[in-house]
């Protein structure tokens, strides 16, 4: 384990000027100039509608106890077939969480300087969705519905499953960073799933939205 990662692993809330510096920077690689070209099976279109929140015939699971600091090392999305490894990411030159390079688009980018998938607070996850080439590991993340399981695979050999609540189209014009990185319920363990949506900008090389998918620990295994 590295001393960055270390930093990482305290379940510590972000504050102060660290917290406003890391919602910027997290808003700005939502939008940031890209030299990746859209897969031609581009993510789905802004304005798509999404649901917000649990529809009322899902009925999901109480919250379980948050857990101890523990590095998170594979994420498993059953629904999508996904079974990815996890790379510790910090801030890269602008401010902005950095994913993992392209090379790696097949794995899942952890902000370790925020808390653990599983204990208390909100954990930041992003992926690339797509690259030059391939889709990449979160192409299909739109797909997943409030109800779905997203499984954590923590050091030790131990799981921290996750329920979907929430997938959405979050536009530029809508962004609300504190719903998208903060903890929508205080004191529980939650997941921020982020990736680029909306419509691409051939011009500016831009998305016009980020995908959030919010889920929040429900059991261990």
């Amino acid at each position: 384990m590295t001393a960055r990662e270390r930093t990482g692993l305290g379940g510590r809330l972000l504050t102060g000027t660290v917290w406003v510096a890391l919602l910027l920077g997290l808003w700005l690689w939502g939008w940031e100039v890209t030299d990746v070209r859209p897969h031609p099976s581009s993510p789905p279109a802004a304005g798509t509608p999404i649901p917000a929140g649990p529809p009322p015939d899902v009925r999901l699971p109480p919250a379980a106890r948050p857990l101890a600091d523990a590095l998170p090392q594979r994420v498993e999305i059953p629904a999508l077939g996904v079974r990815a490894p996890v790379v510790a990411r910090g801030l890269d030159a602008h401010g902005a969480v950095d994913p993992p390079p392209y090379r790696q688009a097949a794995a899942i980018g952890w902000y370790a300087a925020g808390p653990a998938p599983g204990a208390e607070g909100a954990a930041l996850m992003v992926g690339h969705t797509d690259t030059e080439t391939r889709p990449a590991v979160f192409h299909r993340l739109a797909a997943l519905r409030p109800g779905a399981r997203v499984r954590v695979l923590r050091a030790g050999g131990r799981v921290a499953e996750f329920t979907v609540d929430d997938v959405r189209t979050v536009e530029r014009d809508q962004f609300d960073a504190g719903w998208v990185y903060g903890p929508h319920r205080p004191g529980r363990a939650e997941l921020r799933l982020i990736t680029c949506a909306g419509t691409f900008d051939r011009a500016t090389r831009t998305y016009s939205a980020n995908l959030v998918v919010s889920a929040y620990l429900t059991g261990r295994a």
